[in-house]
């Protein structure tokens, strides 16, 4: 698909200007909207706490998981304000899959898009700097699939270790949970953990001291956070679990159509005990 634009073209390159940190007109409507739809149409149901914990102002990174579904990104923003405007780093493929969605996405904002087999960090990087230079919110989903087990953390990719520590902004995590199936009044839970930070995380394992771009050092590094980040978001996603589960006779209406709403073909299906399966 990016062959086919002529390129994968990435975050700040895609966007082509400055990410905003404040809400338009046009992305409160959509918000509102999108409100309608989840909490009116569908009756989804989102528990979440730890919103004192949130800065008062953006200029952080947010680290969210469990990633289970399209639903994800809706459960991050219901957590936070609509001002100071939050960016994901999110595939550009499973979001474009038609030229009308990435027009609309574009002019609307809040995405910077990642294309497999894509150009690297370093833009990524650059993306999350602009980002936190203008007041927003960089969000990350670190284990980068959404194929994973219900109420448990897969692996995290290095990704977001590496942009936390080049950019060393201040970092909130987010637990949640409930999004691996979707159906009419669904259940899910979130949960903002207090503000950290990179040398915080890491304690006496880090002097503070930046390894090379790019060096086995700075990778390492990555690999000691990243283990951190799981350590800090896995048993609250597990604590908040049981909460999302209805009793097996409960009616799971529109269960197939609303899990796969926003999801590009091709994606795996998790079967009850979490074993991914190719969709019928």
């Amino acid at each position: 698909m990016a062959a086919a634009r002529g390129g994968a073209r990435e975050g700040l390159a895609w966007l082509d200007r400055e990410p905003e940190s404040r809400a338009s007109l046009l992305y409160r409507l959509v918000r509102l909207v999108a409100r309608f739809l989840l909490f009116g149409m569908f009756r989804f149901r989102i528990t979440t706490s730890g919103q004192e914990y949130l800065p008062s102002g953006g200029g952080y990174l947010l680290i969210a998981a469990a990633h289970r579904g399209w639903m994800d990104p809706f459960v991050a923003m219901h957590a936070l304000p609509a001002e100071p405007r939050c960016w994901f780093l999110g595939s550009g493929p499973s979001t474009f899959t038609s030229r009308w969605r990435e027009q609309l996405v574009h002019r609307l904002g809040g995405l910077l898009p990642v294309w497999r087999g894509g150009v690297g960090v370093d833009h990524h990087v650059a993306a999350a700097h602009a980002v936190i230079r203008n007041g927003g919110v960089f969000v990350q989903m670190p284990e980068g699939t959404v194929s994973g087990p219900p109420g448990r953390l897969g692996p995290f990719r290095h990704g977001a270790a590496l942009i936390a520590l080049r950019t060393g902004a201040p970092i909130v995590m987010l637990a949640m949970a409930g999004t691996e199936e979707l159906y009419l009044g669904r259940r899910m839970a979130s949960r903002v953990l207090p503000p950290t930070s990179a040398g915080e995380l890491l304690g006496g394992a880090w002097d503070g001291t930046l390894p090379a771009t790019g060096s086995r050092e700075e990778l390492d590094l990555a690999r000691r956070l990243t283990n951190r980040f799981e350590t800090a978001l896995g048993p609250v996603v597990l604590e908040l679990h049981p909460a999302t589960v209805d009793p097996p006779d409960r009616p799971r209406r529109l269960r197939r159509q609303l899990t796969w709403l926003l999801l590009g073909h091709g994606r795996l299906e998790r079967d009850p005990e979490g074993r991914a399966q190719p969709p019928a």
